[in-house]
């Protein structure tokens, strides 16, 4: 790897990791503590009552849920997401003494990887309050940060804010993120146009070089 990256890509660099090797590389992670998996249906019960909360939904773009439809909606969204190696979600789960998962905590991944003329990838998650300040996520964000600059070659990593999440704020900063601006009235949900903050990283140690990899 060159010590200094290059401000362009090389014409033969691939656009984008292959699915197969992508699903791969996907299929399940995990820290002394955690084990992030896939979304899939098995995940719906514990996502229906995840989302009921409106503590863990109050910054998101969606209302408490009451339907099982929706927990099965994003289980579908984040399943053709990862289908089409275009972004991932994974639950998140408390690691059991014998290395098998247990609770539900929330989830974590990358709702967006673009290579399409870029190298970027936006990541988001969400935790069950029962596990706020108990260091979830300190412990998980490096494991996707490596990830991102490692293996998915990524060059930038940013992450969308609803001002006053100050635990997400506080979060992303402890961990590189640079607050790069206000988008003002930058989406529309519950009713109401929000203002958006962007977060963002250049990820130097990223693997964009000449020799593309093997699983690419």
């Amino acid at each position: 790897m060159p010590d200094t990256l290059p401000d362009t890509l090389p014409d033969s660099f691939p656009p984008q990791p292959k699915e197969e090797y992508f699903l791969e590389l996907t299929a399940g992670l995990e820290t002394p503590r955690f084990l992030l998996t896939p979304l899939e249906t098995h995940d719906v019960p514990a996502l229906l009552t995840h989302f009921q909360d409106p503590r863990v939904t109050e910054y998101m773009d969606i209302d408490p849920f009451t339907r099982s439809e929706e927990a099965e909606d994003v289980v579908g969204w984040a399943e053709n997401l990862r289908a089409a190696a275009q972004g991932i979600r994974w639950a998140i789960r408390e690691k059991a003494q014998d290395g098998a998962p247990g609770c539900f905590l929330g989830t974590c991944g990358f709702n967006a990887l673009v290579y399409e003329r870029a190298r970027r990838g936006e990541v988001a998650y969400d935790l069950s309050p029962a596990y706020w300040g108990k260091g979830v996520m300190a412990e998980l964000m490096p494991l996707l940060i490596a990830l991102a600059a490692g293996p998915l070659a990524l060059r930038r990593l940013e992450a969308m804010v609803t001002p006053g999440n100050i635990r997400s704020i506080r979060l992303l900063e402890r961990h590189g993120f640079e607050k790069e601006g206000l988008l003002r009235q930058h989406a529309y949900w519950k009713g109401r146009f929000w203002d958006q903050l962007i977060f963002g990283q250049v990820l130097e140690g990223a693997a964009i070089q000449h020799d593309c990899p093997a699983q690419y």
